[in-house]
């Protein structure tokens, strides 16, 4: 097996992007209708804010009482978010993981999400025989 050079061969495209003036409780809906962890933050121009994952929704919102249906995405959201083109090293990706201790990477282009890559992505590219790959291709728990 072929082992993937840049990060757009390992990259998921087309991510959930939310405005950072959407709600959680609209950010949880989309991650549990589309069997996510995560959704891409952005501006009003469209450009990447942050990433937020539904562990800050509960660490950030939940425990910290806030409502769900009126706090926003600007007031809980990672960042600002790290990020990778995707005409770079699929290398460079696991040392901007490592460096900063991430499960996701936003890829953009012009400030502007057009993939994420996840530790998952990266398990099943580099070691597809792993327990991580395994999980990783797995369908979600229902």
């Amino acid at each position: 097996m072929a082992t993937a050079q840049m990060v757009r061969d390992i990259m998921t495209t087309d991510p959930v992007c939310m405005p950072d003036s959407a709600t959680i409780t609209e950010a949880a809906e989309q991650m549990s209708r589309r069997n996510i962890g995560d959704v891409l933050v952005t501006d009003r121009q469209g450009n990447l804010e942050g990433v937020l994952t539904d562990r800050d929704i509960v660490v950030r919102a939940l425990a910290e009482h806030k409502q769900p249906d009126s706090t926003l995405l600007r007031d809980v959201v990672s960042e600002p978010a790290v990020t990778i083109r995707p005409d770079e090293p699929v290398s460079r990706a696991v040392q901007l993981m490592r460096e900063h201790a991430l499960r996701r990477l936003p890829v953009t282009e012009n400030g502007h999400a057009v993939g994420i890559v996840s530790i998952g992505d990266l398990a099943t590219e580099r070691d597809p025989d792993s327990a991580l790959a395994d999980i990783s291709q797995s369908p979600p728990n229902r």
